[in-house]
């Protein structure tokens, strides 16, 4: 059958001034114009097309790719916000309408989004931002491998959803996310874990060892701005933490335990203290 949002090859079965009509002998053909027929085409001829609809609903070939198929997903940019959604470019004549009800948060002109491709009751193509559905497992990822995505869903009992390289199912749990995250956000990650499903547990966070000296340098800086002093311990609230240096506790102590074996502070009457360098600076 001719596929509707699926590029694939048709025969041409009748040719006419305004262009050719391609089809596989057993559904109605379809309208190829003529700025799209190349050259020479003869009948019986094939020709590789992408099938969707045009802005009066009828069903219509073209030999541009567009961004997105049937079932995929796609980072897609916002042309036109309308009154029934968004309309967004990807690639051909006719923008694809992302409708108010498959948004997850509202996107504004020239924002690019991830979506999916999919066919709404009226048979015609629509995008949506839920796309977990469209997600794909078995990554050809390891683990510690680092990896970009984006975040599609915030859910504050379980962390961030990513779609990694806007195609592989990923999470951040909530207890490995610092900041703020929402979405529509890039975030680059670590993987922590592969599960046997396939899909990536994620992290914000570097291999312990790495990110430790990590910490310990953004807490020095800190330092600096602090005149030398910071007033709170490792004994601080997670949120007073969270809040001046996007860190957890954990990795909050372990960092103020490097800095301390290294003899780069001392902690006395509840506060840090800068050494070495900061009282050379003073002297």
């Amino acid at each position: 059958m001719v596929e509707l949002g699926k590029k694939q090859t048709l025969t041409v079965e009748r040719i006419k001034n305004f262009g050719v009509y391609v089809g596989n002998g057993k559904d109605d053909a379809v309208l190829l114009p003529a700025r799209y027929v190349p050259a020479g085409t003869n009948v019986g001829d094939k020709i590789e097309v992408f099938v969707y609809r045009d802005s009066s609903d009828r069903m219509i070939a073209t030999t541009i790719q567009p961004a997105i198929e049937l079932g995929q997903t796609a980072l897609l940019t916002v042309k036109e916000v309308g009154k029934i959604g968004v309309f967004l470019d990807w690639g051909l004549e006719k923008d694809l309408l992302l409708p108010f009800r498959e948004q997850t948060f509202r996107p504004e002109k020239g924002q690019q989004v991830l979506v999916g491709l999919y066919i709404d009751k009226s048979e015609r193509l629509c995008a949506t931002m839920k796309v977990y559905d469209y997600l794909e497992s078995k990554a050809p990822y390891d683990k510690n491998d680092t990896v970009t995505g984006i975040v599609y869903q915030v859910n504050e009992r379980f962390g961030a959803f990513i779609a990694v390289d806007g195609k592989y199912h990923g999470m951040i749990p909530k207890n490995r996310m610092h900041g703020h995250l929402a979405p529509g956000d890039t975030v680059r990650a670590r993987i922590e874990n592969v599960r046997d499903d396939g899909k990536l547990e994620l992290t914000m966070s570097d291999r312990i060892d790495i990110q430790m000296d990590k910490d310990a340098a953004r807490i020095d800086r800190l330092l600096d701005s602090y005149d030398g002093v910071l007033p709170f311990t490792e004994k601080a609230s997670p949120e007073v933490i969270e809040r001046e240096l996007s860190m957890s506790k954990a990795a909050f102590k372990r960092a103020i335990g490097r800095l301390l074996k290294n003899k780069k502070i001392e902690i006395v009457d509840g506060k840090i203290r800068k050494l070495l360098d900061y009282n050379r600076e003073k002297k």
